[in-house]
């Protein structure tokens, strides 16, 4: 059907069967990370514990995160994209029936843990397995879409804590278990119906392998010829350290800017607002993804990246500034709130797109691993480190955290390359040896 590289044929393959079981399985394993993310600070209303506990069970879930990252990122490139899917789903399964009965503070724990683990095996994997997987025309569209169901898993995990909010904590926790396990089943049927990467298979030297795969899965595919997509090009080539600097940057800005904002902030200040607040944080970043998404192929990386940090750093110094004002009204908070998360929300689908398509095919999952591990990292203290803050102290070091994004943003504009606009994988991790130079 193809000739070899296999993995040749995959830019040039139109939209398939196989393309959209492939984007419900990743949506849907992104919306479960965030629901599962979001799950420690719901949690902290479960059980009584005194404001360090409280801290710990907020640093749970990224802590979890990153070891699972950390993990599976390797073991992705070392056994495979798919093969590690069915490691992490069996670990929901696990750890959702067994948030049900976690009538414990430490038994929460425990099972937050195992669904932590899964959760950053599985949001790594699924950014290496996208990028791989999907055909040149589609693949920003594909990832941004993708990605803003972290959003939708946020925004339904907060609808749903908010609901529930003033119910037995024994039903809140049925009503977050079940539909993590409901979202599970969904899972398990799209990914059997997904390949292993092709491209991964390559360069283990399995072409045999890679030809069955596409056989079997791309067998209603159109080829389309090269003269209808943009022309090759060939990136710069930088060194890997400027590219691993950048890339950890815009995400530990970003992480920690925005958990700070939407996860911990409610739970130290406003108790009360806590469902609301990851609530109208993810309906605000979900809505704004989506509207980018659909045009996500057409446009700059370098140039959304930019805007991105640069809005969400202005937008943070403006919650500060009017901390007197909106502190007798929630109404505004929650609007200087909105306008915040819209420039999170692009912040986070391009810079989660750079960090996971910049490196090579056998490396990705672990360099992609290196830099998530970092970043989540990172904001693992800022969580004890701004406990004791007032709430100017907390928008202040916020708005620096976001600062420091932006100068990152700035230099990957400057001096690094283009990864949007269509450009393919194979070019933006600089594995296309011919073609026309781009910036």
């Amino acid at each position: 059907m193809v000739s070899k590289p296999p993995s040749k044929a995959l830019d040039n393959f139109s939209w398939g069967k196989v393309h959209t079981y492939a984007f419900i399985a990743f949506s849907a394993g992104f919306f479960l990370e965030a629901y599962i993310f979001g799950m420690a600070p719901i949690a902290t209303g479960w059980v009584t514990i005194p404001k360090f506990l409280t801290s710990t069970l907020l640093a749970w879930a990224p802590l979890w995160l990153i070891i699972g990252i950390m993990v599976t990122g390797p073991l992705s490139d070392k056994l495979g994209r798919k093969t590690m899917f069915y490691v992490t789903m069996t670990m929901y399964g696990i750890g959702a029936v067994g948030i049900v009965f976690s009538s414990t503070y430490y038994l929460i724990l425990l099972f937050l843990a195992i669904m932590l683990f899964a959760a950053g095996g599985e949001m790594n994997t699924i950014m290496v397995a996208t990028h791989e997987i999907m055909p040149r025309r589609h693949r920003s569209k594909a990832f941004f879409l993708e990605l803003n169901f972290i959003n939708v898993g946020g925004f339904v995990l907060g609808l749903v804590g908010y609901l529930v909010q003033n119910q037995t904590v024994a039903l809140q926790r049925l009503m977050i278990g079940v539909t993590a396990l409901i979202v599970l089943g969904v899972l398990v049927y799209s990914r059997i119906k997904i390949p292993e990467s092709i491209r991964w298979l390559e360069k283990q030297g399995r072409f045999e392998d890679a030809e069955r795969e596409i056989n079997k899965y791309f067998n209603d595919v159109k080829v389309i010829p090269q003269e209808e997509l943009k022309p090759k090009v060939v990136v710069p080539k930088l060194p890997n350290w400027f590219k691993m600097f950048v890339a950890v940057m815009v995400a530990a800005s970003n992480t920690i800017g925005y958990g700070l904002m939407t996860y911990v902030l409610g739970p130290y200040f406003f108790s009360s607002q806590t469902a609301l607040i990851i609530l109208v944080s993810n309906l605000a970043e979900m809505l704004v993804g989506l509207a980018i998404g659909v045009f996500a192929d057409s446009l700059s990386r370098k140039l959304l990246l930019l805007i991105s940090f640069l809005g969400a750093t202005g937008s943070t110094f403006l919650i500060m500034a009017t901390i007197p004002i909106w502190s007798d009204s929630l109404a505004l908070f929650y609007s200087l709130l909105v306008v915040l998360n819209l420039f999170v929300g692009i912040s986070y689908l391009t810079e989660d797109a750079l960090k996971s398509e910049i490196w090579p095919t056998l490396r990705r999952g672990t360099l992609t691993a290196i830099a998530r591990f970092i970043s989540i990292g990172a904001y693992i203290p800022t969580i004890y480190l701004t406990a004791n803050f007032s709430i100017q102290q907390y928008t202040l070091f916020n708005g620096l955290v976001w600062a420091a994004g932006t100068v990152a943003a700035v230099l990957w504009f400057v001096k690094g390359y283009e990864t949007g606009k269509g450009v393919s994988v194979e070019e933006a991790s600089g594995e296309l040896e011919t073609g026309t130079p781009v910036s």
